[in-house]
């Protein structure tokens, strides 16, 4: 029988092995036919040359991801090990989540990634093309898969900058005055796109982004006399941005940027005496190359099982 020593330095044990050691009772399940003896920052392993060998690759990836990301769950776990006792893949398991490659890592271990057919086709889509519509009713998950391609890009040094921007339109409601600087005045109307980001960048890293405008999340109107190149932009709501508003952020493109458009036709805000400038844009745009347009479904509805049964019936009285 060979013996494996693993010297655990700068690892925190109740992030390696969960409290009560749950997760180290689940490790050594994965892995039947060897001995695990941890003491302190030694963990000892005993076993046949070809399991220790397995181990020691399964094991190193488990501690790459809590470097990484500072944390561990029972779904990393299975990510990392199988479902197999430690005998999936190694190639595609880790890499492969319910059958869709992941977009981007967050904190906690939260992995973002592409659930319905329609969001792959976004994924897909963002690398032949560098203009894309999105369109779809609530619930889709447009705005979030726009948001994790961005932050992916980022991440992987395609783009300098990620730029977040929507109409300052109030959704039904008159708001009134507003009390506070210019940044409290416009931050409700964006807290859709920070709740997106706080689910893919650490809160340190994030607070930094926004500061050195790394990041930068502003109303549509703040486009106008920019050109936004090496960066990725995402528009969203564009169903209350009109006709000029769309045809001059469009026209904001650098030569090297990445554009997204996210909107849903069911819910425009704008007065009524006012077109959406999204229905020009979908009538006048689709033919044009490096260009293209994905229209999300019910189908592809990711938040409560009861939001699509409600799109429904709101569908039902429109008709």
């Amino acid at each position: 029988m060979n013996e494996l020593s693993i010297t655990l330095d700068n690892v925190n044990p109740v992030t390696l092995w969960g409290s009560n050691n749950e997760y180290f009772e689940i490790v050594k399940k994965q892995f039947p036919k060897i001995k695990l003896v941890a003491r302190g920052n030694e963990l000892k392993v005993l076993g046949d040359e070809a399991e220790l060998k397995h181990f020691q690759q399964k094991f190193d990836e488990l501690l790459a991801h809590i470097d990484k990301f500072q944390s561990l769950s029972l779904n990393d776990l299975e990510h990392i090990f199988g479902a197999n006792g430690g005998k999936a893949d190694s190639d595609t398991q880790s890499e492969k989540i319910n059958g869709s490659d992941p977009i981007v890592f967050g904190p906690n271990g939260i992995v973002v990634k592409a659930r319905t057919a329609n969001q792959r086709r976004m994924v897909d889509s963002i690398q032949k093309n560098d203009v894309l519509f999105a369109i779809g009713p609530a619930g889709t998950g447009k705005t979030y898969t726009a948001v994790a391609l961005a932050v992916r890009a980022l991440k992987n040094k395609e783009i300098k900058r990620i730029i977040l921007t929507r109409p300052a339109v109030e959704a039904g409601e008159n708001l009134g005055f507003l009390p506070g600087d210019l940044k409290e005045k416009i931050d409700p109307y964006l807290r859709p796109l920070y709740d997106a980001l706080d689910d893919m960048i650490p809160a340190e890293k994030l607070k930094l982004y926004l500061e050195n405008r790394t990041i930068e999340i502003a109303p549509l109107a703040f486009m106008r006399g920019r050109t936004l190149d090496n960066c990725f932009v995402i528009l969203d709501e564009a169903q209350n941005a009109t006709d000029m508003q769309l045809k001059m952020f469009l026209t904001r493109m650098g030569p090297t940027a990445k554009f997204i458009v996210t909107g849903d036709v069911t819910q425009i805000d704008l007065p009524k005496i006012q077109q959406s400038g999204l229905h020009t844009a979908l009538r006048i745009l689709p033919e044009i190359k490096g260009i293209d347009i994905i229209y999300l479904s019910g189908e592809d509805v990711v938040r409560h099982k009861l939001v699509k049964r409600i799109l429904e019936a709101y569908g039902d009285i429109q008709k």
